[in-house]
């Protein structure tokens, strides 16, 4: 994402722009979110805290540095430091096609509109539009196995193909893996970042970004060129949560960011979602402790749907839901079910072999009956398939 240069008259200005008392009241100093939310409750606009006199603004409990930038707002003094850093946000959404979302615009997420401490200003980057669709966030571990990787990407492939939206976070794993599932396959997905919609992290992931701004959404709370900071990642997951009728967890370690998403969701009376992964590997223990917790259990989309109920209909039916209803039924992503077609007599019985966790070539010589040569030439094979992984202790079990 690159900065673009933008002639000074087309900025603009920031106390007759609509956002302006918008940007104020967002980036207020001295506030947090809730109290933000509070003022907005006792004064109904921004405009009304714009404008009213140092009395007022005592007697809302604003501290010195907030009610002097309010009074140099009405000054107008385009001087002030914080008011010369608002109009500054302004001028980078303005040159770097960042679209701004207030809570006052008709298309505020309205399920993100409900949390306690919900964001006044959203900046954007791609269709904004998305936003008002059902959505499910897909999110986990920045270090998942292939096994987790793949989860990710088929779940996403899954539940866009049914209707849903899939928002994860661009963070490296399975956040990645399932924004690509989605693009891949052909449909848009929603990023919520914890930087400015303008600043690539993780770099790895710039690609990714730039595919997202085309074809989905890139989503923030945090104004123009802010970096990457860890109090950032939590306020960042707030936001997954409150934009999604549930949240899918994909691998999670025990101290998984994702584990912070997965609580704010239950606060925030969302659905919480956990895949089972092998006792062995310790990127499975975050998911299996959100079971033990009461999260749903899954093994494929169509759980998903039924812990949502009937009562979650999605909007727009696109192509795989029109073809499978065409069918009589509905599509899933299984976890394990028949071996995939295509395959000779030597490969299946390796596939069926492997499970999710690690084999030694020498179990599967003795779980197949094939002599070593054999073995080595279909787990080949299936590997170039996507179908088998060779991880540390021997291969699992992809697809």
């Amino acid at each position: 994402m690159t900065e673009t240069a933008c002639a000074p008259q087309t900025v603009p200005d920031l106390f007759t722009a609509d956002a302006g008392c918008w940007l104020l009241l967002a980036h207020l100093p001295g506030l947090g979110r809730k109290r933000r939310l509070a003022l907005l409750e006792q004064l109904e606009t921004p405009q009304q805290l714009a404008a009213a006199n140092s009395a007022t603004l005592k007697s809302l409990g604003l501290g010195g540095v907030a009610i002097g930038t309010v009074l140099a707002w009405q000054r107008q003094d385009r001087k002030h430091p914080e008011l010369v850093r608002l109009q500054h946000y302004l001028s980078r959404c303005q040159c770097q096609g960042i679209e701004l979302m207030t809570w006052a615009d008709h298309d505020y997420p309205e399920p993100l509109r409900h949390i306690h401490d919900a964001p006044l200003v959203l900046y954007l980057k791609g269709d904004r539009a998305l936003l008002g669709r059902d959505q499910i966030g897909v999110v986990g571990s920045r270090n998942a196995s292939p096994a987790g990787l793949d989860h990710a990407r088929r779940f996403a492939v899954a539940l866009s193909e049914r209707g849903y939206l899939v928002t994860s976070g661009l963070a490296l794993g399975v956040d990645g893996a399932a924004h690509a599932g989605a693009l891949d396959a052909g449909f848009p997905t929603v990023a919520v970042i914890g930087t400015g919609v303008d600043v690539s992290y993780p770099r790895s992931h710039r690609k990714l970004a730039e595919r997202i701004a085309e074809h989905g959404v890139i989503v923030s709370d945090l104004p123009p060129g802010s970096p990457p900071k860890a109090a950032h990642f939590p306020q960042r997951n707030r936001i997954i949560s409150g934009l999604s009728r549930g949240i899918l967890v994909v691998e999670a370690g025990l101290r998984s960011g994702s584990l912070i998403t997965a609580r704010l969701a239950l606060e925030q009376g969302r659905e919480v979602f956990a895949i089972p992964g092998s006792v062995h590997n310790p990127q499975a223990r975050g998911c299996h402790q959100l079971i033990r917790q009461g999260a749903s259990l899954v093994e494929s989309v169509a759980d998903i749907e039924q812990e949502l109920g009937a009562w979650w209909t999605v909007p727009g039916t696109d192509r795989a839901r029109a073809e499978t209803a065409a069918a009589g039924q509905a599509p899933q992503l299984a976890l394990d079910s028949g071996a995939p077609t295509g395959l000779d007599e030597r490969e299946i019985a390796v596939w069926q072999a492997l499970g999710y966790d690690p084999q030694s070539t020498d179990e599967l010589c003795d779980g197949t009956a094939l002599a070593a040569d054999q073995l080595m030439q279909a787990l080949l094979l299936l590997e170039m398939q996507g179908l088998v992984a060779s991880v540390p202790g021997g291969y699992i079990r992809l697809a």
